[in-house]
């Protein structure tokens, strides 16, 4: 039963990575001229929160989405390795995994939902924000 559990975990976070996947690339075809997106001031505060002053503008975010989803695609292939190199880390984790670590890590499998959620919900915003700009209707 845990294991069917976990398979359903892992194949619900991997939707959750391909729908941002798919958000993004939605984003890059549609925003054909990313420089109308200049001096465009975004309007949400976690833009200039995260990334301070490169992303003030709807350019920066377009920037940023883009980089998180290939920083994403290119890192899940290498957690394997990233695991080992860790060791340190993990002798400071050994306290709170022995705890309770299923709640561990339902706790961080809801949070990197969360964000995944969040960040796929701002990349169809950012296209919906220029196809306003150009005057397409949705």
């Amino acid at each position: 039963m845990q294991s069917a559990e976990a398979k359903f975990n892992k194949n619900s976070l991997l939707l959750a990575l391909r729908r941002y996947s798919s958000a993004v690339s939605d984003m890059e075809q549609t925003i054909l001229l990313p420089s109308l997106l200049r001096d465009v001031p975004s309007d949400e505060a976690w833009d200039c929160e995260a990334a301070e002053e490169s992303c003030r503008d709807l350019y920066g975010t377009y920037q940023l989405l883009k980089a998180i989803r290939n920083t994403v695609e290119s890192n899940l292939g290498l957690l394997d390795d990233h695991k080992s190199k860790n060791t340190a880390l993990n002798k400071t984790l050994e306290p709170l995994l022995d705890t309770d670590p299923e709640g561990l890590f339902r706790f961080h499998l809801t949070g990197l939902f969360s964000v995944m959620i969040d960040l796929t919900k701002k990349t169809q915003s950012l296209t919906e924000k220029y196809m306003d700009i150009i005057g397409v209707a949705n």
